[in-house]
This record gives structure tokens, sequence and C-alpha cells, in this order.
């Protein structure tokens, strides 16, 4: 199929699928017109890695990831290491994310949103830069 339908069926892009092939995701065979012939495993393989990203896996965990489907010979304790390895970078996130909100929600607190020019959110933002008046 070509690649408009490719994209259809898995979801992607036409721009993502060219990517994909650009660094080796993908190897789509190329009819005598140069144009791509996606296969239904290819297609069912762009959306495997659909998934994985919108799970935030980075697009060499996907490289990883696709080898590890198509290894039948698999140990699931690989493809669970790579997940595992994943979910910690996503608390670590979630924990700065959450320590911004609060030093963020305690500036907001603080600052009384009225005429007055005086505003901690602006004198932290200052004072961090190391701007001074």
């Amino acid at each position: 199929m070509n690649i408009s339908k490719a994209a259809e069926e898995s979801g992607l892009p036409v721009k993502t699928i060219r990517y994909y092939e650009e660094i080796g995701l993908v190897a789509p065979a190329r009819g005598p017109n140069g144009y791509r012939a996606f296969t239904e495993a290819e297609v069912h393989g762009l959306s495997f890695v659909a998934r994985a990203r919108d799970l935030g896996f980075s697009v060499e965990e996907c490289r990883r990831l696709l080898a590890l489907w198509h290894d039948r010979d698999r140990a699931s304790a690989d493809v669970r290491a790579l997940a595992q390895a994943h979910l910690r970078r996503i608390d670590t996130k979630i924990a700065d994310l959450q320590a911004l909100r609060g030093t963020l929600s305690h500036l907001v607190e603080a600052c009384a949103g009225d005429a007055r020019p005086e505003c901690p959110i602006i004198d932290t933002l200052e004072a961090d830069a190391g701007v001074t008046s």
C-alpha cells in the first residue's frame, strides 16, 4: 500500500513515516515507480511505534522495542527492563513537575494581583536571573 494509506491505517502523519524511514526505523520496499510500498506487517509495525510513542518511549527505545517485538525468542525481562527504565524517567519528571507546581503555586498565592507594581513572581524571576533593578 502507498504511504497515504499506511498513514491512515497506522494513525501516523505521512511526514512522520518519512522521518521513520529516513532514520531506518522502517524500510518499505520501493516499487518500479519509486513509490513506497508498505506491507500490512510494516503498517502494523508503524502502529506499534505510534502506540509506543504515545506512551512516551523515545525513538531509540522504539527501535529496541521493535527489535524485541520481532524477536520471538526474546526474554520478556528485556522488555520489562526497558519499560521500567522509562517508568523511572517518567516518575522523575512527575516529581520535578510537582516541585515546579509547588513553587509556582506559592508565588501565585504570594502575589496580591492588584494595581500595585510589587510582585513576588517578578521579584523571584529577577533574583533567579541575577538581575537587579
